[in-house]
């Protein structure tokens, strides 16, 4: 399969390619060769951009992180004075696009690259750098919803949302996807367990 699009540059058509393997066939899959029949790129192109398995991960990072961007766009979550309604309902849209679509894939590859970080430590200075761009408005957003303890209901935040993104693309609620509605749901009671009502 060939992720190759017109227009788009090497290193992102690379970068794809890396991501695609890594949601197809796992960490054992992800070889510059492999990435070069992927992208539909002459053997030997990856190796130009990415000389060693690390360069190519970074690379794979970033992408990951710019493409997360475009589904969990901080832009687009509320003004820390809209209120909570606009919270809940902000945080559900995320979710449900990550859990449609070919977005579920970008979630596999995105648990690959989490589980490498652990055994890499200058992989997770990457991983970590591009979690932070969504962790931190978060915790601004809950701290102007009236959170005693940002950081900690964050910390909350983010893992029943990882949470239930792994359930829905890779655990045992594989088959299914909440809905919106129950998405907003699920976030309002959250929050109104964390914040109260």
């Amino acid at each position: 399969m060939s992720v190759r699009s017109a227009g788009a540059p090497r290193t992102e058509v690379i970068a794809d390619a890396a991501l695609t393997l890594l949601a197809e066939r796992g960490m054992r899959g992800l070889t510059h060769r492999a990435v070069d029949e992927t992208a539909g790129l002459p053997q030997g192109s990856t190796s130009n951009h990415a000389r060693t398995r690390l360069a190519l991960l970074e690379a794979a990072v970033r992408r990951q992180a710019e493409r997360e961007a475009a589904v969990l766009n901080p832009a687009e979550l509320p003004d820390p004075a809209a209120g909570r309604d606009q919270l809940v309902a902000g945080l559900a849209l995320a979710l449900h696009r990550y859990l449609t679509g070919d977005n579920r894939q970008l979630l596999v590859s995105r648990y690959e690259l989490a589980l490498e970080a652990t055994r890499r430590p200058e992989l997770r200075t990457y991983y970590d750098a591009a979690g932070a761009q969504f962790r931190d408005p978060l915790e601004t957003l809950l701290r102007a919803a009236g959170s005693p303890t940002p950081e900690l209901h964050t910390l909350s935040l983010v893992a029943w949302c990882d949470g239930l993104m792994f359930s829905c693309v890779a655990g045992s609620y594989h088959a299914t996807a909440p809905t919106l509605d129950e998405l907003r749901r699920g976030v309002g009671e959250l929050l109104r367990g964390m914040l109260g009502s």
